[in-house]
Order: structure tokens, then sequence, then C-alpha cells
């Protein structure tokens, strides 16, 4: 229905006058889709999250880590809150380490170093798992990193909150831990509900963004044929005046 419309006003309307009309609404619309697809780019920070982490339980924690620089990230550092235990996943291309405290052996760092050659590119980010606990009986547990770049700059994320609420230049990345259901074991049960939660997350962001930039053009096609369409009924007024 649409292109046959689009047809009808490409015969009736010339061409200089509706390249004029097209022109401007068509790049709006991109910007708009460009705007959808790359919402939530402009945020760069080391955060955590976790879906299966509790308040002095066990869990999975999930680092995601961006890349800021124009050479790759070849280690990062993360303090933990002295853990009786972590684990961290395998990474191709990265090797971790497990710092323990020699007096009472409990983790107080985790740390990944990428093999010669491998790290984190320019403009792209990656995902750190560990696995562990129990964590701490409160709502929210820092964790300070350190991001170690190929060409030497470290970046310290380990600012707290500013006094007045805003966020500091490299601000710590801070864990939200739900209240404590009774299990402080975690495990695989809770990898897959994390998983299974970020996929979901991912979809739907991913589905919300497309659906939005299909409804800007399909916006930008009618705002064409209406204008067009007054301006061709204008014409015809004016020829009839004219006789």
């Amino acid at each position: 229905m649409i292109e046959q419309r689009v047809n009808t006003l490409l015969n009736n309307t010339s061409r200089a006058h509706l390249r004029r009309i097209l022109v401007p609404v068509a790049a709006a619309a991109v910007v708009g889709v460009a705007s959808l697809t790359g919402a939530g780019a402009a945020s760069a920070h080391v955060t955590a999250n976790s879906a299966t982490v509790t308040q002095g339980g066990y869990g999975i924690v999930n680092l995601v880590v961006p890349n800021e620089e124009d050479v790759p990230t070849v280690s990062l550092r993360v303090s933990v809150p002295n853990l009786a235990g972590v684990r961290t996943e395998p990474m191709p291309g990265w090797k971790s380490q497990i710092i323990k405290d020699p007096a009472t052996e409990e983790v107080t760092a985790v740390v990944w170093t990428a093999d010669p050659g491998q790290g984190i590119p320019v403009g792209q980010f990656e995902e750190f798992r560990i696995q562990g606990g129990p964590f701490p009986e409160q709502e929210t547990v820092a964790l300070p990193a350190v991001q170690t770049y190929a060409n030497g700059v470290t970046v310290d994320w380990s600012q707290p909150e500013n006094a007045d609420g805003s966020e500091p230049e490299h601000p710590a990345p801070t864990l939200t831990l739900a209240p404590s259901n009774g299990d402080h074991h975690g495990g695989a049960h809770g990898a897959n509900d994390q998983a299974d939660a970020q996929s979901d997350s991912s979809t739907s962001d991913t589905a919300a963004r497309w659906l939005g930039g299909v409804g800007l053009l399909l916006g930008a096609i009618g705002a064409v044929v209406g204008v067009a369409a007054l301006s061709r009924r204008g014409k015809k007024s004016g020829g009839s005046d004219d006789a």
C-alpha cells in the first residue's frame, strides 16, 4: 500500500520538489534510528552485576570491562571483600590468578592477564566472571578495579560516589546484593538463571530498538506522502483558479 502511494507521488510530483521534501525527512529518520541503536553506548565504565549473589551468600559476579584507549586492555585486577573462596571462568586468551591474604587464606583480589597479542580490542568490551562467597550481609559492595592498557596506562576504578550523589570520573564497580533467600551456596543453578536473565534482557532491548527504528522510518514515509499530497492538491487548486 505504501509503495503504491509513493509510486503515485513520483508520477505526479516533480523530482526536484519531491527531493526537497524527502532528503531532510529521511536524514532525520536515519539519525533517529542511529540514536536508538546506539543507546547506552555513552557509558563506558567498568561495571559489576549479578543475578545470583545474595547478602551473605554465594553466586556469580559478572564484570563488564570496556576499552576506552587506542590500544588493547591487557590486564584487569579486581578487589573482592575477603571471600572464603573464588573461582574464575575460563577465558580464551587470558590467564587468571587468585590473590589471597597469607594470614587468613581469604581471597582479596582476582587478576586477569592477557596472553601475548591478546586483550580487549580497541572499541570493544569483555566480560569477566567469578563465582564465590560468602559476600557481606549488606545491600551494596564495591569491587575496586585497576585496568591496564598495552601502552602502560592504568585506570583506577575505585572512586566512591560524590557527596552530592553525582558520579565521579572513575567510579568503583558496585555490586547490588539481593536479600538472603536462605540458600548461601549458589552454583550451577544460579549461573543458568543469570545467563537466561541476560539473554532475555538483550533480546528485549534489541527488539525494542528495531521496532523503534521501523516506526521512525514508517513515520518519515507517511510525512513525505502527506506533504507531497498537499502540494499536489495546492497545484490543482491553483490551476482551476487560473482557468
